[in-house]
């Protein structure tokens, strides 16, 4: 069972010790983002070897670092250049608080220079896997062949060891692709990797982190996700205290784990709203209101504002704009149905299914110096101000997390796994400006791609499949007449995390079966394209 961890310091109360759980504390990895987009990535793989770990901001002080008593510390990735000025650091005293730390890509070369070293700029960039000698299989590599591939992603590199440091791995253009530094006089135990090991294409990265885990850091393994819940419902109760909660419901798993998580937390303190946005699948409403108010027995509301959004979305092109302007309405309505109703006009807390990749996509993560891929709705696309205070409980987690809480939750399989389904709806499916009779033709498209899906088989072994209307028109034949009709793609990937996916190798009498459907029940389509992009380097939505 993966496991997950509470909210980040971040977002932790000062007086709350996040390493703790029902007065027993756990051994923790903390983690230092220095802005990387798979900072969140290391989190998740210690927390799949049965290790509590927690994000901080590179700038946390020393004192709050040592008063978590971590077993270990991990220096992330990250965009800079150790040299520039203005570059994300943290303070060299970590090598000095007697516990193991180790750097990945920008971090190693970090801690070199703190230690003394020298970085400059490669005379070889590599990018992608590389093959890698191992010259040390005493601890960091233990149980791994002499040779093995790596994945990397680095301009710049260590040229000059500091002293008392030992190359443990290298490639042919990275004479130190990997290092340890020992010195028993000052405790300082440090190992470095060029490479990242927190990613997939590292066939054996997750073994180097077990290592670092158990051979190093002598960690147990015992963190489980119910730790999750019962830390994070006391987090939450801790948080709100006697305060209403609104909570977003959109019937997608991430928020209907929120809601389920809080409404074990605070119970009667919770009201779900449901909002009818005028962008969502077919007989989404409907589904919402028997599962959640019928078969759940939580309070909900369901607004009907699909007015309010489409003219919000009038003549709006650019999808950064669209999720902007979703996101305020969104708030909008909230605001309004609380202040509207007498039990709900002292709501504090606006609850939400934020997830990490979202968090990360849209430039919030923890360093403040990750990359902005995209506004979120629910994230970057927020008004600065509002009569909510945000509670996020999911915000550091990964979807399959996620749903792994979910089933400890107790929630249905038919929600856990359903496939997700973004925030701002069909608006970012159909690429241009969202008009009524493009949602219609988009409506019938999806709902037949995800009826062959399910028909197949392949609902559970794809992670989220949808079709797309592009803004073009193509050139067709039907009943020997000419016609010029939309063009709608078709888009399934694989995942773990929703950080990185692969398009998903669908059968082509299913592909077939989509497209013969699509063209002859819905009108205005006369073309099927299969998108076959890999995250990175596109996204899984389109816009």
């Amino acid at each position: 069972m993966s496991t997950v961890v509470p909210p980040t310091a971040a977002s932790v109360a000062p007086s709350a010790d996040p390493a703790s759980a029902g007065g027993e504390r756990r051994e923790t990895i903390v983690i230092l983002d220095f802005g990387s987009q798979t900072a969140q990535l290391i989190a998740r793989r210690v927390r799949d070897a049965g290790v509590f770990s927690l994000l901080v901001a590179p700038s946390t002080p020393l004192s709050k670092i040592a008063a978590l008593k971590p077993a270990g510390i991990i220096l992330s990735g990250g965009p800079s250049s150790v040299y520039e000025a203005g570059s994300p650091r943290c303070d060299p005293g970590i090598f000095d608080l007697g516990v193991p730390v180790l750097g990945i890509c920008y971090g190693m070369q970090l801690a070199c220079q703190l230690l003394g070293g020298a970085v400059d700029r490669a005379s070889h960039r590599e990018f992608g896997r590389a093959g890698i000698d191992i010259a040390d299989r005493s601890d960091l590599f233990h149980a791994l062949p002499e040779k093995t591939t790596v994945w990397m992603s680095h301009g710049d590199q260590v040229h000059a060891a500091p002293s008392m440091f030992q190359v443990l791995a290298s490639t042919p253009t990275c004479p130190l692709a990997a290092v340890r530094m020992i010195d028993p006089a000052a405790s300082r135990r440090f190992y470095g990797v060029q490479f990242h090991p927190e990613v997939t294409h590292t066939p054996q990265g997750f073994t180097i982190l077990q290592n670092f885990l158990y051979e190093i850091c002598k960690c147990s393994g015992a963190w489980r996700m119910s730790d999750y819940v019962s830390s994070a419902v006391e987090h939450v109760r801790r948080q709100v205290g006697s305060d209403h909660v609104i909570c977003g419901l959109s019937g997608g798993v991430d928020s209907s784990v929120v809601a389920a998580l809080l409404h074990r937390a605070i119970g009667k303190q919770l009201t779900c709203i449901f909002v009818d946005t005028g962008l969502l699948r077919k007989g989404e409403r409907a589904l919402v209101e028997t599962t959640f108010r019928d078969h759940f027995h939580i309070d909900l509301r369901v607004i009907d504002a699909r007015a309010q959004f489409m003219a919000d979305l009038a003549g709006i092109t650019d999808p950064q704009e669209k999720r902007r302007r979703i996101g305020h309405r969104f708030i909008d309505v909230f605001q309004q149905a609380t202040r509207a109703s007498a039990d709900l006009v002292n709501a504090k807390w606006l609850a939400q299914g934020t997830l990490y990749p979202d968090v990360i996509e849209s430039g919030h993560g923890h360093a403040g110096t990750a990359a902005g891929i995209k506004l979120h709705h629910n994230v970057g696309g927020l008004p600065e101000k509002m009569d909510f205070k945000l509670l996020e409980p999911l915000r550091d987690l990964f979807k399959d997390e996620v749903r792994k809480l979910g089933e400890v939750l107790g929630l249905p399989e038919k929600i856990i796994w359903r496939h997700p389904f973004p925030g701002p709806g069909l608006a970012v499916r159909i690429i241009g400006e969202v008009t009524e009779p493009q949602l219609e033709i988009l409506r019938e498209c999806d709902q037949i791609v995800l009826e062959e899906i399910e028909t197949a088989g392949l609902y559970r072994a794809t992670s989220q499949v949808f079709a797309v209307l592009l803004p073009v028109k193509s050139v067709g034949v039907m009943g020997d007449g000419r016609t010029y009709d939309s063009v709608v793609a078709i888009r399934a990937v694989t995942t773990e995390d929703f950080m990185s996916a692969d398009w998903s190798r669908l059968p082509h009498d299913v592909l077939a079966r989509m497209s013969s459907r699509i063209i002859n029940e819905v009108r205005g389509v006369n073309r099927v394209v299969y998108d076959i992009s890999s995250k990175p380097p596109a996204t899984i939505e389109w816009e």
